[in-house]
């Protein structure tokens, strides 16, 4: 008797639910990761984030103003805190994988460096929040797992989404950080948190010499 309940409290809706997340956030990174020519992958990832978007806008009972809400639900405490251990983590990391990549743009490119600090928050982590916080929680609630379960859910897609860079690092840190990201959308219920939290990490990244393994030019797939 349990299991016809079970099985038929599962429906149709969520079935193409299913279908969707399962085409947008596995198989969909994961042709791009295998089969797109490192020329490719923006091109991909921006046709990628349009139909994210396109998304979000039909999902029933979402409003683009929901992005607003308790924007200010953050601390400067916190974010310098977040600020300080991400560079610590980060000069260790390059040190210990790629110390002649430590603070390149730093020290070779300073206006490259200066153009992705400014560009990245619009042009990356916003986009990316938008795909991997509101989208997923918001269209694909009713097949969700329950309480910490969709938070390690979460963080593992957003970690897959970078499965073109082949990187463990990159695995790593798209992991972790999608924990930090999805607890100030949904804890703290700020998306512009998240963005913000994700715009210094990224920057953070760069500015220390990471930027080097989350670049597809560098990326080599191991097959």
């Amino acid at each position: 008797m349990s299991r016809k309940r079970t099985a038929s409290s599962v429906t149709p809706a969520q079935v193409r639910l299913c279908v969707e997340f399962g085409l947008f956030y596995l198989a969909a990174p994961l042709l791009i990761a295998l089969l797109a020519p490192p020329d490719w992958m923006f091109p991909a990832l921006f046709a990628f984030t349009a139909l994210g978007i396109a998304l979000l806008h039909v999902t029933p009972g979402f409003s683009w103003a929901e992005l607003r809400y308790d924007w200010r639900n953050w601390s400067w405490a916190e974010l310098v805190a977040f600020a300080l251990v991400m560079t610590v983590f980060c000069v260790a990391v390059v040190q210990a994988t790629r110390p002649e990549a430590a603070f390149f743009l730093l020290r070779n490119r300073p206006e490259l460096l200066a153009a992705i600090l400014v560009g990245y928050p619009l042009a990356s982590a916003l986009p990316q929040e938008l795909l991997f916080r509101p989208l997923f929680y918001r269209r694909y609630h009713a097949i969700l797992p329950k309480g910490r379960a969709a938070y390690l859910l979460n963080a593992a897609i957003f970690s897959f989404a970078h499965l073109m860079y082949w990187s463990w690092i990159v695995a790593a840190m798209t992991f972790a950080g999608g924990l930090v990201f999805s607890w100030a959308y949904r804890q703290r219920g700020s998306f512009f948190y998240a963005v913000l939290l994700h715009a210094v990490a990224g920057n953070i990244i760069f500015a220390a010499g990471l930027g080097i393994f989350f670049f597809s030019g560098n990326a080599q797939r191991p097959f």
